[in-house]
């Protein structure tokens, strides 16, 4: 295990999150052939109150004990923060049992809460099921999350990326083969595949949390587990302790939360909305969901890994800058957090639009609603991922009531204008579901605009390179889907087979992604960006290759 620099640790957590996101997307192609857009809905139902519950049983802890172990780290305080993760494990491990349990009896007036008398689609038996089934996952997902946390804090990324990536292999594994063997083999309900397929996330997190534990025993003395107490820490108490932890962990619970209450919004309101109000059918309007919460979903966080791997990585460099004082390195990191976040997540987004149709083939098969949705709802995680950046960094530096103002004005535009938004794109000749799509966009860019006015207040953060490099980002992409849109007259994007659509997709992305890294290359803004030296390191080995395939 070796620490890691903030751009290091950035490439690495992201380089982690993003192939366990892409084993996430792989699977769904014969996932989705196995259950289809029912049990899609259904299994879209379980994770997103999974979600939700999820975020009450570790209360945040996770991130909350990467942030007080760094810090105390830091300070030296390396007996305190040892007591940190013993604490942190016990309050996780006992809030873990009291959800769980909750889960498993209130589960049929949660499954209500969601599809209440709605009939044709999936039954609140169904519903309260696969809920319950999910729930087993919460007595092992947020002890994983405490070990991830207390390595982070230790700047050690490269073992909590290898975790997430073990974690994501078993759980795909069992996912495919519990849900087809269910199914196809003993012949049982579609409710007891989706049942099999969401209790893959108990196997997946038990595989990783054994990993974890080992790297943590095998490695006790890089991480001064056995350290002597000094003068200092005398004065931290157990109860001081958790109070701080519970001080730091209450911003990321909600955080967490709301960015499950956008998706419960849509859950609780955009079925029953397009039934009762704009007459859709109750299998149009559930595949509609399906897609936004679970399929589309998918797909889209390839995108969100990208601000994950920033965030893991940015939370104890930031914290280490702002504890020390170092308030210039404090603004250095916010500005490079956004300019990689902006860099990366853009042309990801644009060109997963632009290729929706054939991206939705390839894994999918071919389907009228969803590269409909997909191609727009994919800008709700550009959005979302800039959103919780924000969000991480006001947490970092110690500014909870900012955080909460940005949550609560990002969720009162959702809420307020979900519904009134559905009409007025009716109104308009498009599709009502774009509206609740609009509000969550809207939602987070509330959000994002107060945290970053606020931001450059109290640190008096010049966001003028940045705003540079936002500007030639956006024009490079433009250039890059003209030459793309040119290039649909040789090879058309309309096809309905798969292997041609994922054929389509790869040079699609290969040629777009050329196009923009040349340009930005050239005009200089991905070496302002990651450095001269990430810059000629990729130079020496394109060198490399060259000579070799020369030879």
């Amino acid at each position: 295990m070796k620490k890691s620099s903030f751009l290091q640790g950035a490439l690495i957590a992201t380089l982690g999150i993003i192939i366990s996101k892409i084993l996430g997307v792989i699977y769904v192609i014969p996932f989705y052939a196995i259950i289809g857009e029912q049990g899609g809905a259904l299994y879209g139902y379980a994770y997103n109150i999974y979600s939700i519950f999820l975020g009450v049983a570790s209360v945040g802890l996770p991130l909350a004990i990467s942030k007080l172990v760094s810090e105390y780290n830091a300070l030296g305080y390396y007996y305190a923060k040892e007591r940190v993760y013993t604490l942190g494990r016990k309050v996780i491990t006992t809030l873990g049992i009291i959800v769980f349990l909750t889960l498993i009896i209130f589960a049929p007036h949660i499954a209500y809460l969601i599809i209440g008398d709605i009939k044709g689609g999936n039954t609140i038996e169904d519903v309260s099921y696969v809920v319950r089934m999910v729930s087993f996952a919460i007595l092992v997902v947020p002890g994983l999350s405490i070990a991830r946390g207390y390595l982070q804090g230790h700047k050690y990324i490269t073992p909590t990326a290898f975790s997430q990536v073990i974690e994501q292999i078993v759980r795909v594994t069992f996912i495919i083969f519990g849900s087809y063997l269910t199914l196809r083999v003993f012949n049982l309900k579609l409710s007891n595949a989706v049942g099999i397929a969401v209790f893959g996330a108990f196997i997946g997190a038990l595989f990783s949390y054994g990993y974890l534990i080992k790297k943590i025993f095998d490695h006790s003395n890089k991480l001064n587990r056995h350290a002597e107490i000094t003068r200092a820490e005398t004065k931290l108490t157990d109860n001081k302790i958790i109070k701080r932890l519970l001080m730091y962990a209450i911003p990321f619970i909600i955080i967490d939360i709301s960015k499950n209450i956008y998706n419960s919004v849509d859950m609780v309101t955009l079925v029953k909305t397009l039934v009762n109000s704009f007459n859709y059918n109750i299998k149009v309007a559930e595949s509609v969901m399906s897609i936004i919460s679970t399929w589309g979903h998918k797909l889209n966080m390839i995108v969100a890994s990208i601000a994950t791997g920033i965030i893991v990585s940015l939370i104890p460099n930031l914290v280490s800058s702002f504890v020390i004082k170092d308030i210039d390195d404090v603004r250095k990191k916010i500005n490079q957090a956004l300019q990689i976040l902006i860099y990366i997540t853009i042309p990801m987004t644009v060109g997963l639009s632009f290729l929706a149709k054939p991206v939705w083939t390839a894994f999918y098969g071919t389907n009228v609603w969803g590269p409909v949705v997909f191609k727009y709802s994919i800008f709700m995680t550009l959005f979302s991922t800039i959103f919780n950046t924000t969000i991480i960094i006001l947490q970092s530096v110690n500014r909870y009531k900012m955080v909460f103002t940005c949550l609560v004005l990002g969720l009162l535009t959702k809420i307020f204008l979900n519904i009134p938004l559905m009409y007025s794109f009716e109104e308009m000749g498009m599709y009502a579901f774009y509206g609740a799509i609009t509000a969550t966009i809207l939602g987070y860019l509330v959000g994002v605009i107060t945290g970053l006015i606020y931001l450059n207040k109290i640190f008096n953060i010049n966001y003028e390179k940045t705003i540079k490099h936002l500007i030639n980002i956006v024009f490079v992409n433009i250039i890059m889907v003209l030459v793309l849109s040119l290039l649909k007259i040789i090879i058309p994007l309309s096809t309905s087979s798969r292997l041609l659509s994922l054929l389509i997709c790869f040079v699609y992305a290969i040629g777009g992604a050329t196009i923009y890294f040349v340009i930005t290359y050239y005009n200089k803004t991905f070496e302002q960006i990651f450095g001269k030296r990430l810059k000629n390191l990729i130079v020496e080995k394109w060198a490399t290759i060259a000579n070799k395939k020369m030879l």
